[in-house]
């Protein structure tokens, strides 16, 4: 298993990327805890810090909101340089030019809260095996919908679901 590193409550991880997701911004926080330097992040894929235990379902909801111009919040399994983890919830949100041309995407990761991450890391195992099951292409839907489901039964919504989560409410 892989050593796990703890944010601080300070710690805040925080980088910009273009529309395709190429990172074009990280902050020492972010080179810190991912082990890579800043010209070894400028220009790569913010999926570099990806873990394969964050289920594919949870960045389409991400892709999904982002491009509708909306302020995304999740927690996500990263993973540095050295194959360690760290658990955040982070918030992504669209960057507009001076003249309102989005721009790319700015994306704030901060300590998850543990007790928070005792109800996602189940969430997350089901998603997974959801798409396991799946073939690649349907798997992100498939899981994403499973989600959907989970919060309509609890009748809630994702984005209160996942802030109260965070705050620790109930």
């Amino acid at each position: 298993m892989n050593r796990e590193i703890k944010l601080a409550e300070d710690d805040l991880i925080v980088s910009k990327t273009d529309l395709k997701g190429t990172i074009t911004y990280c902050n020492r926080t972010f080179m810190r805890i991912s082990g890579y330097s800043s010209p070894e992040l400028l220009g790569q894929p913010h999926n570099i810090v990806r873990h394969p235990d964050t289920p594919r379902g949870m960045f389409k909801l991400l892709w999904d909101t982002i491009q509708q111009g909306r302020e995304y919040h999740g927690f996500v399994k990263n993973m540095n340089r050295d194959n360690d983890i760290y658990w955040c919830f982070c918030t992504v949100m669209p960057n507009y030019t001076a003249t309102q041309e989005l721009h790319g995407y700015f994306s704030v990761q901060r300590q998850a809260r543990p007790e928070a991450l005792d109800s996602m890391k189940e969430i997350y195992r089901q998603m997974i095996t959801i798409e396991q099951r799946n073939n690649s292409a349907g798997a992100p839907a498939a899981s994403l919908q499973w989600l959907t489901e989970y919060l309509a039964d609890r009748q809630v919504e994702y984005d209160p679901f996942i802030i109260h989560l965070q705050k620790g409410e109930q």
